[in-house]
């Protein structure tokens, strides 16, 4: 849920659910007011539809009492001379907040109540008699709040009398006060309860995920990132935020690792190095002061120290070309000049090269071409002849016979051209070979450090291999030998033509 939609329905859930809610709470209270004004005063209210006018209600109050009293006065004057008969209609008024006057001539003949009846007497309305027809009336007092009702009849000696019913408002309007602050208190208590609800509603979509994030934040700062963060499962902004968060948190994870791995391959490369530098750096330093100190009396000697010196001082200069190659490998800086190449010359330069260098150092050299004279790949001449050299370098390095052999291979599928590079060495477990590739690795037996190497020369092999969108793999058998293969895809003159002609159309 966007923030949009949210803070919509936050607009519309506090101004219309509050009013809903009061609506359906005046109702009720309104209906149970309305049960128990019906009650206690027994006016009808509803029947009334004047609910909000408070001075008819009251005087409607006594509208039964005030019918009989009239009837009592028109027929049966001489109850209203009877005590008993004026207690019981006092009292029956009395529920109502109501009492009875009953006025002879000037005096007050009976009253329910002595101290309101004096405070009132003089505001009692004059005897009216029937000379207009009527002989009863309402007056409202606004000051004293009070409702008078009065009826004249005459006595049973004809003197003038008057019977008032007197509504006391200020005793009733109290209870209406309390109606009304329970209204208000209602009212309260439902905006309450919203604003409640809804600031949950909102802390659980949006605050409490936007502290877990300051957390989180927090930790990447001091430099944890082995952590979590819970992504709401929602679609709003605020989830979006939690997963892009965790995102980047899994990234610097990766980088850190990855970080630190780098750091440990160079300290592992800078050891390798070393230890493969020192041992014909010795042997340089070995023959050159055999020749100083005049060892090599002869030249012959003389001429073997040489060439021993110039023999490890190129394997110094391999070590080095290596380790400036590796070092474009890891910041993808490899200088590359792919050309098409004619396969045949190519492996037929390389393997002119490479039986001198064998031969000389008492291997076997085999060399067999499949191939079409015409196959054509591209490829870097100078990166490619690195991967030759690599492979023929690591074959000599960890070679356990006495008489050495290597052969070369050239033969053709119908896409690719596969150069097969095979020495009857020590072999690889066949458990190693899925890693014989990847960076530092030395299988135990076969490529162990006493032997040198710095570990990245395969590596470096696969590199070139994949920029070159060709595949290398390996076969070994355990005392007999490794094959290392190499698939690269033919180069087709028509195809590439027709696409050419495609393309400029």
């Amino acid at each position: 849920m966007t923030f949009r939609t949210r803070l919509t329905i936050a607009f519309l859930v506090i101004v219309l659910i509050p009013i809903m809610l009061f609506g359906a709470t005046v109702a009720v209270m309104t209906r149970y007011e309305n049960h128990l004004i019906h009650e206690e005063l027994g006016v009808d209210v509803d029947s009334l539809g004047i609910a909000s006018n408070s001075v008819q209600i009251f005087a409607s109050s006594t509208d039964n009492i005030y019918g009989e009293l009239r009837e009592t006065a028109d027929n049966k004057s001489e109850n209203l001379e009877d005590a008993a008969f004026l207690e019981e209609l006092n009292d029956r008024l009395k529920k109502r907040s109501s009492f009875l006057i009953i006025r002879k001539g000037n005096d007050i003949y009976y009253s329910g109540d002595a101290a309101k009846t004096t405070e009132i007497r003089e505001l009692l309305p004059l005897y009216e008699g029937f000379s207009n027809g009527i002989n009863s009336r309402e007056t409202y007092i606004r000051e004293l709040k009070l409702i008078i009702k009065q009826v004249d009849f005459r006595f049973s000696d004809h003197s003038k009398g008057s019977a008032f019913i007197v509504t006391l408002m200020s005793e009733l309007i109290p209870d209406m006060r309390a109606s009304i602050m329970k209204i208000v208190l209602a009212l309260v208590f439902i905006l309450i309860i919203t604003g409640v609800a809804l600031v949950s509603w909102i802390y659980t979509g949006i605050v409490s995920p936007v502290r877990e994030l300051s957390a989180a934040s927090q930790k990447i700062q001091e430099g944890i990132l082995d952590f979590e963060v819970s992504i709401p499962n929602a679609d709003d902004e605020v989830s979006s935020l939690c997963k892009n968060f965790e995102e980047k948190r899994k990234r610097l994870k990766d980088s850190a690792e990855q970080k630190i791995e780098s750091e440990n391959e160079n300290r592992t490369l800078i050891t390798n190095i070393s230890h493969d530098l020192k041992t014909p750096v010795t042997s340089i330093k070995g023959y050159a002061e055999g020749l100083l100190d005049g060892v090599a009396d002869t030249p012959e000697k003389r001429e073997k120290y040489l060439r021993t010196i110039f023999n490890k001082a190129n394997e110094v200069d391999r070590l080095i070309n290596e380790l400036t190659f590796y070092a474009g490998i890891d910041t993808d800086r490899i200088p590359y000049n792919f050309a098409k190449v004619n396969a045949t010359e190519y492996f037929n330069d390389c393997a002119e090269e490479l039986k001198t260098e064998l031969e000389s150092r008492s291997y076997t050299f085999v060399y067999t071409n499949t191939i079409s004279p015409t196959v054509v790949v591209i490829a870097d001449p100078i990166q490619f002849k690195k991967v030759i050299n690599n492979i023929v370098g690591n074959s000599i390095k960890y070679m356990d016979k006495k008489k050495g052999k290597i052969a070369i291979f050239l033969k053709e599928s119908e896409t690719e051209l596969i150069v097969s590079l095979k020495d009857n060495g020590a072999g690889i477990d066949e458990k190693n070979l899925p890693y014989i590739f990847d960076r530092f690795y030395r299988e135990d037996s076969s490529r162990n450090s006493a032997k040198g190497g710095s570990g990245i020369g395969l590596s470096i092999v696969k590199n070139i291999v994949d920029d070159h969108g060709g595949r290398v793999w390996a076969v070994s058998r355990k005392g007999e030998g490794t094959t290392i293969n190499i698939a690269l895809t033919k180069y087709d003159r028509a195809k590439n033509e027709e696409g050419s002609t495609g393309g400029a159309g």
